[in-house]
């Protein structure tokens, strides 16, 4: 049982990276200083789909570690 977790997390954990890395990239730190001044836009489409596929899977990976930890 213990196995099963391990491997759950780690594909969790690289499939969490990946679906990160391909995002659109923000504008960075500036942004949060008011730096920017660029119109936010909404998410449609494949953006909208991996914006909540990260959400999912990194609730799924929190969820995991905290179960793996509560078990063994």
């Amino acid at each position: 049982m213990e196995t099963f977790f391990n491997i759950a997390l780690i594909i969790l954990s690289v499939v969490l990276m990946l679906s990160v890395l391909l995002q659109q990239r923000g504008s960075g730190l500036g942004a949060g200083f008011g730096g920017d001044s660029a119109v936010f836009t909404t998410m449609r489409g494949a953006e909208k789909v991996l914006y909540n596929v990260t959400i999912v899977i990194a609730i799924l990976f929190f969820g995991l570690s905290l179960l793996r930890v509560i078990i063994f």
